[in-house]
């Protein structure tokens, strides 16, 4: 071996690994911020069967009391880990700004980070307590994926990508000739985030379309039939207006009584095959 060879390799073995990545599996829950947390729980329980704001055991909808009339609805997203230690230590290695500690209590234990556009996420590890079954029979039983307004599309990709192992699997456009959508896997699940592309987003208190959640559903037909047979459907002023959106898969959009869009989308296209991916650029920032 060459004197060279030698001293990099010495260099090298001096050099501190890397963190390696625990895992992600999913989304945990959503956090909203509400006006009236009466009024927030009845639409989610008494309109979507979700018990005590649960999906399933492992995703639930987590209401923020206290919203100002100029406020986001989005609060924070929680991703779920099975080692929360380990993923702030290896956040902190690729230079993420984390906190000193975790925070914990009889559910999980957990601590948050800011992404490139600054919604906070949470990454969470549940308890036996907090990975509890819902005991719901609702509208649905799969937070599918999350919305989230992205203006930085690089920026957001490395973090999401590069440092949290998300995968994209789609990109879509309203239009044709601009960036819409792009859609990023869990590494570990099935779950994913939805980039919301704007050049100018929205003022803050007008974002609840945008900052959506998406519930999975097998049978939208089915879906729709379920909710115009609740008694809650008496209180729910909109219509109920199923779609094909531009993923081809049937859709049908509700809004709680703050406005945040509540998605329902079968898991397939209509015609079978995928959607092709857009090539449209991302759009352009003022």
């Amino acid at each position: 071996m060459s004197r060279f060879l030698a001293v990099t390799a010495f260099v090298a073995a001096l050099a501190p690994a890397s963190a390696a990545r625990p895992r992600i599996l999913g989304i945990s829950h959503v956090g909203l911020r509400v006006s009236n947390i009466a009024a927030s729980r009845a639409f989610y329980e008494e309109f979507l069967g979700l018990k005590d704001l649960r999906v399933n055991a492992r995703q639930h909808i987590e209401l923020v009391p206290g919203l100002a009339p100029d406020e986001d609805r989005l609060d924070h997203i929680a991703l779920e880990t099975d080692d929360a230690d380990g993923l702030r230590r290896y956040l902190a290695s690729r230079g993420v700004d984390v906190a000193d500690r975790i925070t914990g209590d009889e559910t999980g234990r957990r601590f948050t980070v800011r992404d490139p556009d600054g919604y906070a996420v949470e990454f969470v590890q549940p308890s036996p307590a907090g990975r509890r079954e819902s005991g719901n029979a609702g509208v649905s039983d799969h937070i599918l994926h999350v919305g989230i307004i992205v203006g930085d599309v690089p920026a957001s990709t490395r973090f999401y990508g590069d440092v949290l192992g998300f995968s994209e699997t789609w990109r879509g456009s309203r239009s044709g000739t601009e960036l819409s959508w792009i859609n990023l896997k869990v590494p570990d699940g099935a779950d994913y985030v939805e980039f919301m592309l704007y050049g100018e987003r929205p003022a803050p208190n007008a974002r609840g379309t945008q900052h959506h959640i998406c519930l999975e559903v097998p049978d939208l037909a089915k879906a729709q039939a379920w909710l115009e047979a609740r008694p809650y459907r008496a209180r729910y002023t909109r219509p109920l207006e199923p779609r094909v959106g531009t993923n081809r898969k049937r859709q049908l959009n509700l809004y709680d009584p703050d406005g945040t869009r509540v998605e329902l989308m079968e898991p397939a296209t209509v015609d079978g095959p995928p959607a092709p991916s857009s090539t449209a650029p991302p759009p352009r920032h003022p």
